[in-house]
């Protein structure tokens, strides 16, 4: 998707923003572009404020001169923003190449609504076969990893993971753990290997967001779709 396709779908989703909101504002190329928009509104007169779902997505919004709180100070969020890996049927997305799923899934988790800007290549009839991210703690990470495999042959996918970041420098979450890379393809039932991911004790988190965005501005070539559940 070009950065113009990118920034479409950002400033159409900066224009459901009003006054008075506590928003999260997402992490990734798109979400980026958001940030700038919203940047833009905020030195118009804009009043929000924002909770940032990671540091380079902090940075960025104290650039543009966005107020910014916390999740524990604000409680909830009145609308969360962000971009996605692949937006699946009824809105289920996979997030987490950009390794902040977690802090992403609890800001979204924490708003009334979640809005996803994205380009057409994303949306996807099946989810999978962009990389499911699995974020885990790096304690007992071979332990995790085979009853992860055993979930993944149990529901009859592919167990194949990659270390992100590989063996000798895993890449590191904002929060300190890593993150295991499943290479499924396919994803008949999100739900149930969702359901069965988060019942390992060493899965912090995974990207299938489900039931949480409410909305995606999707951009084409020549205009901007807005998908809703």
């Amino acid at each position: 998707m070009s950065a113009t396709q990118k920034q479409k779908a950002a400033e159409r989703a900066a224009d459901d923003v009003s006054s008075g909101m506590k928003l999260g504002i997402g992490t990734g190329s798109t979400a980026e572009f958001f940030v700038k928009a919203l940047g833009q509104k905020v030195r118009d007169g804009l009043d929000v404020v924002g909770v940032p779902t990671s540091e380079r997505t902090r940075q960025l919004a104290e650039q543009e001169g966005i107020r910014l709180s916390t999740l524990d100070a604000l409680g909830t969020l009145d609308l969360t923003v962000d971009g996605a890996d692949e937006i699946g049927p009824e809105l289920a997305l996979i997030k987490g190449g950009g390794g902040a799923l977690l802090r992403e899934k609890i800001v979204a988790a924490a708003s009334d609504r979640m809005i996803v800007i994205a380009d057409e290549s994303k949306t996807v009839d099946v989810l999978g076969k962009f990389p499911l991210p699995i974020e885990v703690n790096p304690f007992g990470l071979g332990a995790t990893r085979v009853a992860i495999e055993a979930v993944l042959k149990g529901m009859e996918l592919p167990a194949q993971l990659e270390l992100r970041g590989g063996d000798d420098h895993p890449f590191v979450t904002d929060g300190g753990h890593y993150i295991l890379d499943a290479h499924l393809q396919a994803i008949p039932d999100p739900s149930g290997l969702a359901e069965k991911l988060v019942a390992i004790p060493g899965v912090v988190e995974h990207g299938l967001f489900i039931g949480l965005a409410s909305k995606a501005y999707v951009a084409t070539a020549d205009s901007v779709i807005t998908l809703e559940k």
